[in-house]
């Protein structure tokens, strides 16, 4: 008896299975050669009219272009010497580091004072009542002066606090010399000016390299820069209000970002008893919970140590802080018009760490900066976890302070601003940090507060200062 042929079941259809059935699996992207080839398109879910399946891989093609130029753009900027544009007048002799003997800050004498209560809050805004115009009208400091301001506190990790009192040797003094073009334009009032410009560092090849792996993050919430095997510097106001250490700074810690190897960490070992009770107490509450994954009593969900941090993330690595360095400027400025000029602070771990530190130079004028750029990376509030690096044009100076366009967050406060200049006879360029990014400001200019991204210039003395804090003397800073 001949057969007659039946219709296929409905679930071998094509892509056609009961109405209740799931849908068919969508085809497997191949692995990424560069190039964005049309099958991939022809897999990607743009259904619809032939109209909007167009619209669909335009979208995509555009998203793909565009991941690939920023990270052309970046090992652009990794990688290339000058990134820089040089007019008629500028030369490229123009860009150097020009080593010259500075000032020495000679520790004269050191107090006991009470130690600190640790109860105020981080400000992410430094309030300054007088602006760049305002500047211009004020006299130089005298000597004794800026002693005073240079003169800092030290708080050790047991909570004593020391006030110590210095000198400064061969300093020539100078008539204060700013610069505002009249023709400045008014700022917007926010941190990120026109369009964003900042680039998230996802990829590990630039994590874990120099010099984005010098960007640290501070347990109350700033960034900040290693610039020593023992050192971090960062903003001030991150450890101190003007009047007292801030909430968390007692049990201050500095997280180095790094790659979780595959495997790491001990996977925590369960006896069989132990197990079968958990499984026991779980079945009789009516739910099934791994081991691995109990909650505790916090309600906290607790894993293994080998499952914390999935593979290959990026992930913090803290260590505690020895010492805290204060200039005596941002306490005595509280308020006042002296605090932001002092607005920076050092730390010192207690373990030393293994990775590349950059190192600190003076800050030249905005006329020997290759462009007029600088650069930075710090860990923005608004994106979790991510190092976030820009770079932008400086707009005007003071002797003191950097005025710029740089978009940036609160989180990002802390950290250190840096430039690329050529060394004197020698072929490579060199990195050195040239001031602490501080944060958005409120400026006065003439009677009206407006709004700036502002960072603290590291001047001869400062450099003086902070090397004298990473070193215990002054042997070793002539030079800067």
């Amino acid at each position: 008896m001949r057969r007659t042929a039946q219709p296929p079941h409905p679930a071998a259809r094509p892509g056609g299975a009961f109405p209740s059935a799931e849908p068919a699996p969508r085809p497997t992207a191949p692995p990424s050669t560069g190039v964005f080839p049309r099958s991939l398109l022809r897999a990607r879910p743009c259904c619809g009219t032939t109209q909007a399946t167009r619209r669909c891989r335009l979208t995509l093609l555009r998203t793909k272009l565009k991941n690939k130029m920023e990270n052309m753009l970046l090992w652009l900027i990794f990688f290339t010497s000058g990134w820089t544009l040089i007019d008629g007048s500028e030369v490229e002799q123009d860009f150097m580091w020009h080593l010259r003997k500075i000032p020495r800050v000679v520790s004269e004498r050191t107090f006991y004072l009470s130690s600190p209560t640790f109860e105020a809050d981080a400000r992410m805004v430094v309030n300054r009542v007088c602006g760049i115009e305002c500047q211009k009208e004020l006299p130089a400091p005298g000597l004794s002066e800026l002693e005073d301001s240079l003169s800092y506190e030290t708080v050790f990790e047991n909570g004593t606090r020391t006030l110590t009192r210095v000198k400064v040797q061969g300093l020539v003094l100078e008539p204060t010399q700013n610069s505002t073009p009249k023709e400045a334009a008014v700022r917007r009032k926010r941190q990120v000016y026109g369009t964003d410009s900042r680039f998230s560092i996802l990829d590990k090849r630039f994590l874990t390299n120099f010099p984005f792996n010098t960007a640290v993050k501070l347990s109350t919430g700033c960034s900040g820069i290693l610039i020593s095997p023992n050192h971090v510097l960062t903003a001030a106001h991150c450890v101190h209000d003007g009047k007292d250490y801030v909430k968390g700074s007692k049990k201050l810690r500095v997280g180095l970002l790094k790659m979780r190897k595959k495997g790491g960490g001990k996977k925590r070992r369960v006896s069989k008893r132990s197990k079968r009770e958990a499984e026991a107490s779980d079945q009789r509450e009516g739910t099934k919970v791994s081991l691995q994954e109990r909650p505790t009593r916090r309600g906290r969900v607790e894993l293994g140590r080998g499952q914390r941090v999935a593979e290959g993330k990026p992930s913090f690595q803290w260590t505690r802080v020895k010492n805290t360095y204060i200039p005596k400027g941002w306490t005595r400025g509280a308020g006042g018009d002296a605090a932001l000029d002092y607005d920076y602070a050092l730390l010192e771990l207690k373990r030393a760490h293994k990775k590349k530190y950059m190192e600190l130079g003076v800050s030249p004028a905005i006329k020997k900066m290759p462009g007029g750029m600088i650069h930075f990376s710090g860990f923005d509030n608004d994106r979790a976890d991510q190092l976030v690096y820009r770079f932008c044009s400086v707009s005007d100076e003071s002797s003191d302070l950097l005025y710029q366009y740089c978009d940036a967050e609160s989180g990002s406060t802390g950290s250190g601003i840096y430039l690329r200049l050529k060394e004197p006879d020698k072929k490579h360029w060199k990195r050195k940090i040239i001031a602490v990014y501080s944060g958005h400001q409120w400026v006065d200019v003439h009677g009206v507060q407006k709004d700036y991204n502002v960072a603290v210039r590291i001047t001869p003395l400062k450099y003086a200062q902070i090397c004298l804090w990473i070193h215990g003397n002054d042997a070793n800073c002539a030079y800067g």
